[in-house]
């Protein structure tokens, strides 16, 4: 932990430059340069939760949880963080009584101590792998007990902490309670030196996610047969040209019409817009404000939108599984009802990809022809509402019970029986 506010302080000059960037280029708007300094007026008093989440993902995923520790406890407030001001606004779009929120003041004691001053929270939850060890260590010196829900640690992450095992070592003794999304991240949280009597039950939190029941825009429901459409989801560079192959021979042979294609980071919409033409593949761009229309490709390079392609294609791509990334989540889609297709990197969600494999519930691809001789047996409609049932039926699965583990712990963090109810 010295080696860590050692790089923080000399860091210190540079990221206050990088703060005044992001005011000045208007990425950061006044009220989100403030927060991340820990500044900000409060507006909730005891009992205060604090739940952190990097974007939009991850608070989304906990949206079910959130609603559902406010039923418990109606006294319970909740200051929601996150690292965007993208993921923030949707946390205030959701009109919750009794959540605030703002972005996460940053890894540095003067922003920490800010924030705990203001807010005073009794316990902080964080979700995934936003494991900052400043924030974890004054939780700590605070008395504010640290939970961890959903925790997700690739072998690569796990590699890195290793390589600082004071940190590591500290970083696991902050935290309270850790419920795992799988059993590899379960044993590498171990192995880094969590005690095995702070784990709970495994639960991840995206298969608790409920699909989206707002309507569907009339002209995208005009525009896409979900039977006949193929979403390629949080897509990586170096898949986007397999899956355009794979989508041009299996459009050729007649098996499916459209591709929605959903990069992860819309800012590679050049890139991917000429690979498109250099497939001499028609397509409509969602940033530019272009109506779907008629072309095969419909370009969603757009953030916060993802749940909205799930509902239109009844096939989809899980992304950053093709090339080394780890994979994405299998849970949103198998939430909607979406067919699953996924390539060989799957180690971030590695239990729950396997589970899916070994029951029919995902087809794995390793290339375009892969890709497109899974468009081909999934365009049979049984075939491809039998696959999607499978699947959403055996991520369910993995982590039945754990519900009940999670809400007690927070509650027994809180001192509120009315959560272990």
């Amino acid at each position: 932990m010295v080696f860590y506010r050692a790089v923080l302080a000399a860091a210190s000059p540079f990221l206050t430059l990088w703060l005044l960037w992001r005011r000045w280029t208007g990425r950061d708007s006044a009220r989100g340069a403030a927060e991340r300094r820990g500044c900000g007026e409060a507006e909730a008093e005891a009992p205060v939760l604090w739940l952190h989440g990097a974007s939009n993902g991850e608070l989304t995923s906990a949206r079910w949880l959130i609603a559902e520790l406010l039923a418990r406890a109606p006294g319970l407030r909740l200051i929601v963080t996150c690292n965007t001001e993208t993921g923030r606004d949707m946390v205030e779009s959701w009109g919750m009584a009794r959540v605030f929120a703002a972005l996460a003041p940053m890894d540095f004691g003067a922003a920490l101590d800010r924030f705990f001053d203001r807010w005073r929270p009794g316990a902080l939850v964080i979700l995934e792998n936003e494991l900052w060890p400043r924030r974890i260590a004054i939780a700590g010196e605070r008395g504010v007990p640290v939970l961890v829900l959903g925790a997700r640690l690739s072998e690569g992450s796990a590699r890195t902490w290793a390589r600082v095992p004071g940190l590591a070592r500290a970083v696991m003794a902050g935290i309270a309670y850790l419920s795992a999304q799988d059993a590899g991240s379960e044993a590498r949280f171990q192995t880094l030196g969590l005690p095995a009597n702070r784990i709970g039950p495994v639960v991840n939190l995206k298969a608790r996610q409920g699909p989206e029941q707002a309507p569907l825009p009339d002209d995208l429901v005009r525009a896409f047969d979900r039977g006949r459409t193929f979403l390629a989801a949080s897509t990586h560079a170096g898949e986007e040209a397999e899956l355009i192959a794979g989508f041009r021979q299996a459009q050729a042979a007649g098996h499916i019409d459209r591709m929605i294609l959903a990069p992860r980071h819309p800012r590679r919409r050049a890139e991917i817009a000429a690979l498109l033409q250099t497939a001499d593949l028609p397509f409509a761009t969602r940033s530019m404000g272009e109506a779907p229309g008629t072309p095969p490709v419909y370009l969603a390079d757009t953030m916060g939108e993802m749940a909205l392609w799930y509902r239109l294609a009844g096939l989809t791509f899980v992304g950053g599984s093709l090339v080394d990334v780890g994979g994405h989540t299998p849970f949103e889609p198998a939430a909607h009802g979406s067919a699953l297709i996924h390539g060989p990197h799957v180690s971030n969600f590695e239990q729950a990809y396997a589970a899916l494999d070994a029951g029919g519930g995902a087809i794995r691809v390793m290339d375009a022809k892969g890709i497109a001789g899974a468009l081909a047996t999934l365009a049979a409609p049984a075939k491809r509402e039998a696959m999607a049932a499978r699947a959403s039926a055996l991520l369910h699965s993995l982590d039945a019970g754990g519900e009940a583990a999670l809400f007690s712990a927070i509650g027994r963090a809180l001192d509120l029986p009315a959560l272990e109810g």
